[in-house]
């Protein structure tokens, strides 16, 4: 990704609506999905900032990889130790068969070859592991921001789970995630690419929108899993081996 991108994750992901809500929605999901051992043994892969680790935390001990030096350091404070730096779809060095839980939060999109990367990512799994995978979806909302953060691709459902099953993972409880503010994120984008101004700025809105956006997004902390949601931003997985 841009230098840009880690700045704007270091300023803001302890405000903005989308991680703030985003981690009570895979909060609630891990719950309810996971089925994790107490104490689990629990590695996310490119961790950014680590603003995801507390949340991950709360299922067990977390280790976490990122290649980014900058946010690995962020990160690693965050964790109270060090976060490594091993860049998928090797991951080299990384103990295999020792993780209950992987977690791949917005990062598939980033590596070339999805498959090897996915199949990295099952060899670290004790045998009755799994693979906590979000992604952004619909390759039609492609945009400045998808440029700006490398991504190879946007997925649909089919896309992911062929992914999926080409590495030798079964996906489950599969669903859309972000789907009751998807109008409006699809008429922004439109209006963005009709007016010239699609941009990558990723920075929050205006607090009361802010706000606004945030208790919207969280509400689906009570259907992602339950209830097949109508399209959304992003598909959020959990894959486990055959």
């Amino acid at each position: 990704m841009d230098r840009i991108v880690y700045d704007r994750m270091a300023a803001h992901d302890s405000t903005h609506w989308w991680y703030r809500a985003r981690r009570d929605i895979l909060s609630d999901y891990l719950t309810r999905y996971g089925a994790l051992p107490p104490a689990a043994r629990i590695l996310e892969i490119g961790c950014g900032t680590g603003h995801n680790l507390p949340m991950l935390a709360r299922f067990g001990a977390v280790e976490a990889i990122e290649i980014d030096p900058a946010a690995r350091g962020i990160a690693s404070e965050r964790l109270g130790k060090p976060v490594g730096a091993a860049p998928l779809p090797a991951l080299p060095g990384v103990e295999r068969g020792a993780y209950d839980l992987v977690a791949v939060l917005d990062v598939v999109e980033h590596i070339e070859d999805d498959v090897a990367a996915l199949a990295a990512m099952k060899s670290l799994l004790k045998p009755s592991g799994t693979i906590l995978i979000a992604v952004p979806a619909h390759q039609w909302m492609w945009s400045a921001h998808d440029t700006v953060n490398h991504h190879h691709r946007r997925y649909s459902r089919r896309t992911l789970t062929a992914a999926i099953e080409r590495a030798g993972l079964k996906p489950e409880k599969m669903g859309w995630m972000n789907s009751l503010l998807f109008p409006a994120a699809v008429a922004a984008r439109l209006a963005g690419k009709l007016t010239g101004r699609d941009d990558s700025d990723d920075s929050p809105p205006a607090k009361p929108l802010n706000a606004v956006f945030e208790a919207v997004f969280r509400l689906e902390r009570h259907l992602v899993g339950r209830v097949p949601l109508t399209p959304g931003l992003s598909i959020v997985t959990l894959a486990r081996p055959v």
